[in-house]
């Protein structure tokens, strides 16, 4: 992985970019809207940019680049100048005041770059190749545009103003992520469109009992990640606890829930001695094994098991 991912908060911070064409108008523009406070290096500018500068939404300095305008208050800087020659000085420049720099389009200059982005209000879901693949990444977001819940907006209004009386009523952060899961898999909340029948599901789930419970769940493990059901899944993002053997493939391990506890064991027998520990706590454990092991507990009927799809 090239690029952690992250989300920058950017309101009130200073950020500068540099240059004045559209490159710089399309940056411009989404700075402004994550409310950063923009400063813009160009001897001439865009109608587009003057306009925001009339509106005093961003600041202008009528002049061509110059390293003395790298100055450490900023957190980014943006080179969107038609000329490769400046881009790179730029990021030489910014690199070693040790400030973040993009030379737009130009990866290889990129202490960071930008996603693709879809937007549901508070909901925001980024996608990247690292810039290997712009076309593919575009192609991958209208498809997810496409099937994406058109009421996501609504629903983290809803939870976002539920945050204080939730911590209220159900004490533990994993008592509490029980109750979201529910709440989100109900049909009515995935067909809501008022606040009205999701504050009806709200107050009916309210009265359940969330307190953590003990299960176990053993799921096949094979050379294809891809023939993991939709069962398993789901249960996987639910555990807490994941025990796998060494001959596990990363690829099923990697997508269990990211907070949960892994624990790679060197043996049947070691994962056996965590699962003697593990009963007496009231967590949802998932066990990975391989085919054989399955077909050994088949026969127990008092356990859950997963295998592979065919």
């Amino acid at each position: 992985m090239q690029y952690f991912p992250l989300f920058m908060d950017l309101r009130t911070k200073p950020v500068l970019v540099i240059g004045g064409g559209e490159v710089a108008c399309r940056k411009v523009d989404t700075l402004l809207r994550a409310q950063a406070q923009v400063t813009i290096i160009s001897p001439e500018i865009e109608t587009y940019l003057k306009s925001l500068v009339e509106e005093e939404a961003c600041h202008w300095i009528q002049s061509e680049y110059s390293d003395a305008y790298l100055t450490k208050e900023y957190v980014q800087v943006w080179a969107t100048t038609d000329s490769r020659e400046i881009n790179h000085q730029i990021h030489a420049d910014a690199t070693k005041k040790r400030i973040l720099v993009n030379v737009v389009d130009d990866q290889p200059y990129c202490d960071f770059i930008t996603p693709s982005i879809i937007n549901r209000g508070k909901v925001q879901l980024a996608i990247s190749s690292g810039g290997a693949a712009p076309v593919l990444i575009r192609n991958l977001r209208e498809k997810m545009e496409a099937i994406l819940p058109k009421n996501l907006s609504l629903l983290a209004d809803f939870a976002a103003s539920k945050r204080a009386h939730i911590k209220q009523i159900l004490p533990s952060v994993d008592m509490r992520r029980r109750f979201w899961e529910k709440f989100f898999a109900v049909n009515d909340v995935k067909m809501a469109s008022d606040l009205e029948m999701l504050e009806r599901v709200y107050k009916s789930l309210s009265c359940e009992n969330f307190q953590p419970v003990h299960r176990l769940t053993w799921i096949e493990y094979g050379n294809d990640v891809e023939l993991l059901t939709l069962k398993a899944l789901q249960i996987m993002q639910q555990a807490e606890v994941v025990l796998y053997s060494s001959e596990c493939p990363f690829d099923f391990v990697d997508l269990i829930r990211r907070d949960a506890e892994r624990v790679c064991c060197e043996n049947d027998g070691e994962i056996d001695n965590w699962l003697i520990q593990l009963e007496r706590t009231k967590k949802s454990v998932v066990v990975f094994c391989n085919s054989d092991r399955l077909d050994m507990l088949a026969s127990r009927r008092e356990v859950q098991i997963i295998g592979l799809g065919r």
